[in-house]
């Protein structure tokens, strides 16, 4: 992924209160609508960008998060070096 797409994601991910678990219902009813062959050729492709952008965000997010965790981890360790 490139860095401009990354940031923007993330960016987003700050302004709109993001909802991991609803972000992947999302994708989940996407990928439903996609595999029940209901939908027009275009719209395949319309919903799968949706869902693309959807998983964009859920990647940025478990990120950021794993960064915090690994930050936790850290600030831990070098606690329990000082005693």
């Amino acid at each position: 992924m490139s860095k401009s797409i990354r940031k923007e994601s993330e960016e987003v991910l700050l302004q709109e209160g993001f909802n991991y678990e609803e972000t992947v219902a999302r994708v989940e009813e996407i990928v439903a609508e996609i595999e029940s062959g209901e939908l027009e050729f275009g719209e395949v492709f319309d919903e799968f960008a949706v869902a693309v952008e959807a998983l964009l965000k859920c990647q940025n997010f478990l990120a950021q998060k794993k960064q915090k965790v690994n930050l936790l981890i850290e600030t831990l360790e070098d606690e329990t070096e000082s005693f």
